[in-house]
Parts: structure tokens; sequence; C-alpha cells
């Protein structure tokens, strides 16, 4: 709910204003007046403190540790671009450097995806682009209407469902895409673009969310992209363990679930975590990275990888 939803999808500052109270009320409670009421707000705002840091800490500081990919792993790199504050040659450096199998790009159009396909190809990586969008975008500039993604040959040809591309069955303001194997083996790619809660789009926010589970209902699934939520917010939203539909949450299981990804003016661990790849229990996180190196250069979210090894290996 409107506010509680924005102040919650920042734990760091959360738990750093709660410290620096608690700290505040113990000064003051070396005056004698007001020293029974000053320690009870200092241990109530102290143990608010420590509640969220714990949470934070639960969920996972930062762990970059990457392990070396085997033959069965897949990497999944998904990157909010903000459409032209982010170039294809960059989108495409960071996608080889990271070795991603596959790639989400929400705010990006297929134009943009189809130079980064280019460029990977160049640089030895192949990829397929595919998409999904609303309305004419590049005739008002806003690239948010746009959502790409990348796969590599190697998984299959993929295909982008019809529901996804005329939006009978999609996210509400801003579009995600749905791609299937044609040849039914392999996971069900989800690029994930739900809208922001920003006052007048709140139901259209908890419906994307929705949506977004509900794709995780059953099957094989990766869903990678920009939530605009946090773990909190998809609270009683998981099935069978997952945290959203069948979905686990792959930054908690490899440390950096508390990591934020945007914005990039913000120092990682007191920003917001509405970036994720999520996978069905088909697939087990064995590392991830939040990449701050790009922080500053155009875009206002981090780029997050993940690698997924099949659960039976």
């Amino acid at each position: 709910m409107l506010p509680v939803a924005q102040v919650i999808a920042f734990r760091g500052p959360i738990a750093v204003v709660f410290g620096a109270l608690a700290l505040v009320f113990l000064l003051l409670a070396l005056a004698r007046p007001m020293r029974v009421f000053a320690l009870t707000l200092a241990l109530v705002l102290g143990a608010a403190a420590v509640v969220n840091g714990g949470i934070l800490a639960g969920r996972g500081l930062g762990n970059d540790a990457m392990p070396e990919k085997t033959e069965t792993s897949i990497r999944v790199l998904t990157w909010n671009t903000a459409g032209s504050a982010t170039t294809a040659d960059t989108i495409a450096q960071i996608a080889v450097a990271m070795r991603a199998d596959i790639v989400t790009l929400p705010e990006t159009t297929i134009q943009t995806g189809e130079q980064v396909a280019v460029t990977m190809r160049e640089l030895g990586a192949p990829m397929w682009a595919h998409h999904a969008a609303y309305g004419e975008y590049g005739v008002d500039g806003w690239d948010a209407t746009s959502t790409t993604m990348l796969i590599s040959p190697e998984l299959g040809d993929y295909s982008v469902i019809a529901s996804s591309q005329d939006g009978t069955s999609n996210t509400s303001t801003v579009p995600s895409a749905v791609a299937m194997p044609v040849d039914g083996q392999g996971p069900t790619v989800v690029a994930a673009h739900a809208v922001a809660p920003r006052g007048e789009y709140m139901q259209a926010w908890r419906d994307d969310l929705q949506w977004l589970a509900d794709q995780c209902a059953s099957g094989n699934v990766i869903l990678a992209g920009d939530f605009n939520a946090t773990l909190d917010h998809m609270q009683g939203m998981g099935v069978d363990g997952g945290v959203l539909g069948r979905c686990g949450a792959t930054t908690v299981e490899t440390g950096n679930g508390a990591v934020g990804t945007w914005p990039t003016a913000m120092p990682a661990l007191l920003g917001a975590p509405i970036d994720h790849i999520l996978a069905t229990p088909d697939w087990t996180a064995t590392g991830s990275a939040v990449l701050t190196s790009l922080d500053g250069q155009g875009g206002d979210h981090r780029p997050l990888v993940v690698q997924l090894e099949p659960s039976g290996n």
C-alpha cells in the first residue's frame, strides 16, 4: 500500500536511520528528566535497526564470486538499460564479458537489441534477438514500451508467444516478453518488466506482480528483469517454497539478495534490489553478481547476472 510499499523498498537506509535515532535517544538519556522515555525509545529504535539489518544480512550483503561455467550451466543477465542511456556496444561488451546465454533488457528497443546481437556475434557470442512492445515506441521517445531479450542459439530456437506480442496476456503498462522453445525442450524465458508503484499505478503494479507469479505457476521457467519490487513486496505470492509462484530467489541463494540494483546514484547496500532473476526448482543458482562498475555512466539500474545449473546435476 502507498506509501509503505515505497518506503520498505529501502531497508538499508531504514536500518541506518533507526540506528542513528537510537544513538540520538541514548544521548538524550543523559538528561535525567527524560531518561526513562529516551532509553525506551532507544531500545525500540535499536531493535528496529537490528531486525532490519538482520533481514538484509540473511538475504546476502554481497558475494561476487562466480563459479566457472560448466557444460550444463546457463548464465542469465538482466539489465534495465533506460533506453538510449546505455549503448548497444556497452550492453554487448558486458554480456560477452559475463558469458551470458540469456540477456533480458527492459526499456530496450528491438533495434538496439539487434545491434547488441550483431556486436556479440562479432565478439564470438552470437545471439537471437526477440522482443515485445506496446504502442509506437520511438514515436513518443519512451523506450520503456519495449522489452528485448537475447538468447544464445546453443539453447535452441525460441519464439515469443503471441499473447506477449499483442498484449492479450502481459504486464499492464510496460511489456514483458515470454519466449518458449520451439522444440519444447528447455526453459520458458520471461523478460519481466512490472510498472513502478507510483500513486496512480498501484493497482496495476499489484496486477503485474500477480501476472509474473502466474508465469511461474508450473513448468520449467527462468524469469528475469525489472520487477519494480523487492522480496518484501512478494510476500505471500509464492507457492511450493517459491517467492513468486514456484520461482525462487537466486540472489538470496548466492549471497546478493540485499544488494541494491536501483538507483545507481546510491551505494549498492543502500539501494533497492528490484531487479531479479528467479527460477523454478528445475534450476539451482551457483553464483551471482550485481555489477557496480558502470554506476554513473548513463542508466539508473545495475546489471545483474546469475549462473544456473540444472537441479539434477
